[in-house]
C-alpha cells in the first residue's frame, strides 16, 4: 500500500483501523479531487466509506477522472438550492453517517450550520475550534496549531477552551500530557501587547488551578517555541524548547497564514479536525493533499470511537 503519511501519524491510522466497522462519512460538496481521493484511499485501508453530497453533474466527471467511478460509494443528488451541509448534518442526526467532512463549500458555508443552535451540535460549556498537527520536517514530532478557522480574536476566556480542545486534539495522536505554547512577538508580558498579558494569565491560572491536562508556556515566540539552540542562544530557560507539541496562536489571521505557509513551504504532513462538537468533523482546506483528506478522515475516525 502506498505510504500516504510521515510516520509520526502510524498512532493515528492504528486507531482508525480499530473502529468495529468503517465510517460513513458524509462529504458535504464532494466534488472535490483531493478530498475525493483521500475519501476513497480510506475506504480501501478499511476505516471508512463515502457518501457523496452534491450535484451529481458536478461529481460523476470527477470520479471518472479519478478511476473512482467503479468503486463502492453512495451518492446524493441534492439539487443546487438544497444547503448540502445541512442536508449532511441530517445524515448524521437521522443515524446514516457517523462522519461529517467538509468538502467544496466555503468556510463560513460549512459553520454557519454546524452552529446553528437548532442543529444542537455543540458540547455543553464548549465552543468550536479547528485544530491542525502537522509535522514540520525540521521538528521532531508533530506539532498542532488552533485556531486556524473559526474564532477570529478568541478572548481568555475562549483561548481557555481552545487549549482544552487542542489537548483533546493532541490525545488523537498519541500526547496525554502535551507541551503547549502560547505565540507572542515577546517573551516578557508587554501592557502594549494584549496577547502577551493574556498569554501570562493562563499560564498562572494553570498553574494555580490547572483548567487543561498540559504543561503550558507563554508568552513565547516561534523561534524559542521550535528550537533549543535559539532558547540557549536568548538564555531562555525553558525545558520543553524544541519538543512543543501546539501552539495557541494568537488570532484567526496568525494561525491560518503560519499553516498555509508551512503546508505550502514545507511540504508538511498534517490532519484537521474540528473540536468542541459532538459529532467528528474533518475539515481540510479546498486546495488540501489527498494525504492531507485521508489523515484527517482518520482522526475524525477515532474520535467516532471516543464520544
Amino acid at each position: 500500500m502506498e505510504k500516504w503519511y510521515d510516520d509520526c501519524f502510524e498512532y493515528v491510522i492504528e486507531n482508525a483501523l480499530k473502529v468495529e466497522k468503517p465510517c460513513r462519512i458524509a462529504i458535504a460538496g464532494a466534488d472535490n479531487e483531493n478530498i475525493l481521493l483521500g475519501a476513497f484511499h480510506a475506504q480501501e485501508v478499511g476505516f471508512a466509506t463515502p457518501a457523496l453530497i452534491g450535484q451529481a453533474y458536478k461529481i460523476k466527471p470527477l470520479l471518472d477522472k479519478l478511476g473512482l467511478a467503479d468503486q463502492k460509494y453512495q451518492l446524493y443528488d441534492v439539487p443546487e438550492t438544497t444547503n448540502c451541509v445541512q442536508y449532511a448534518i441530517d445524515m448524521m442526526k437521522s443515524g446514516n453517517a457517523e462522519i461529517l467532512m467538509r468538502g467544496n463549500t466555503e468556510t463560513r458555508d460549512f459553520l454557519l450550520p454546524i452552529l446553528n443552535k437548532s442543529n444542537h451540535l455543540l458540547l455543553p460549556d464548549k465552543i468550536l475550534s479547528h485544530v491542525v498537527i502537522l509535522k514540520i520536517p525540521h521538528v521532531e514530532q508533530p506539532m498542532a496549531f488552533s485556531d486556524v478557522t473559526i474564532c477570529p480574536t478568541p478572548s481568555l476566556e475562549q483561548k481557555k477552551k481552545i487549549i482544552q480542545n487542542m489537548v483533546r486534539a493532541l490525545r488523537i495522536a498519541g500526547k496525554e500530557n502535551p507541551n503547549i505554547a502560547i505565540l507572542s512577538l515577546v517573551e516578557t508580558p508587554s501592557f502594549h501587547m494584549r496577547d502577551s498579558v493574556e498569554a501570562a494569565t493562563l499560564v498562572m491560572e494553570q498553574q494555580d488551578e490547572p483548567f487543561a491536562k498540559c504543561n503550558l508556556v507563554g508568552p513565547i515566540p516561534y523561534d524559542l517555541i521550535v528550537s533549543k539552540e535559539a532558547a540557549r542562544l536568548k538564555n531562555y530557560d525553558c525545558p520543553y524548547c524544541g519538543e512543543f507539541d501546539g501552539i495557541v496562536v494568537p488570532d484567526l489571521m496568525t494561525g491560518n497564514v503560519m499553516v498555509k505557509i508551512l503546508e505550502r513551504d514545507t511540504d508538511s504532513s498534517n490532519f484537521g479536525v474540528i473540536m468542541g462538537a459532538n459529532i467528528p468533523i474533518a475539515i481540510t482546506s479546498r486546495s488540501g493533499s489527498a494525504s492531507e483528506a485521508f489523515l484527517s478522515l482518520a482522526a475524525a475516525a477515532v474520535m467516532s470511537q471516543r464520544k
